[in-house]
């Protein structure tokens, strides 16, 4: 029988050969998780304004009413979505762009946690996921290599 040691590796693949950029992925991965984030929160201010069975309508709520939270959730998806598309096509202010947008939203859900708290908590950790990669692999750092 033979085994993945008996086989030629033909090529460079050693631990240090890949060159790029370090942070890279990190920046990727910030702005899938921002885009995603994005669709939800546009996705529940659909839902919010759209008076749909999804929200309990026994919650009480930091801005006045649902529909008044569905149009703050509405407009901050928008917001996080061109972020995450301006972060993909590689502009140095959508750096700044995305960690506020991501810091409102934290900020937003942890307002919303009094009606869903398992899922504010999930989405603030997001949040702050996006927010460690933009403000540690994002900017000029990526191109001083």
């Amino acid at each position: 029988m033979r085994t993945t040691q008996d086989y030629q590796l033909h090529g460079s693949y050693e631990a240090g050969a890949y060159e790029g950029p370090r942070g890279t992925g990190w920046v990727m991965f910030a702005a899938v998780l921002l885009g995603l984030a994005g669709i939800w929160n546009f996705l529940d201010g659909i839902l919010a304004i759209g008076s749909s069975k999804v929200y309990a309508g026994h919650h009480t709520f930091v801005f006045s009413d649902l529909k008044t939270w569905g149009w703050i959730m509405l407009i901050l998806g928008i917001f996080q979505c061109i972020a995450a598309l301006t972060l993909l096509a590689g502009s140095e202010w959508a750096r700044w762009f995305g960690i506020a947008t991501a810091g409102i939203n934290a900020i937003g859900q942890l307002l919303f946690a009094p009606a869903y708290p398992l899922w504010s908590l999930v989405m603030f950790g997001v949040d702050v996921l996006i927010i460690y990669a933009l403000a540690v692999y994002g900017g000029g750092r990526l191109r001083d290599v």
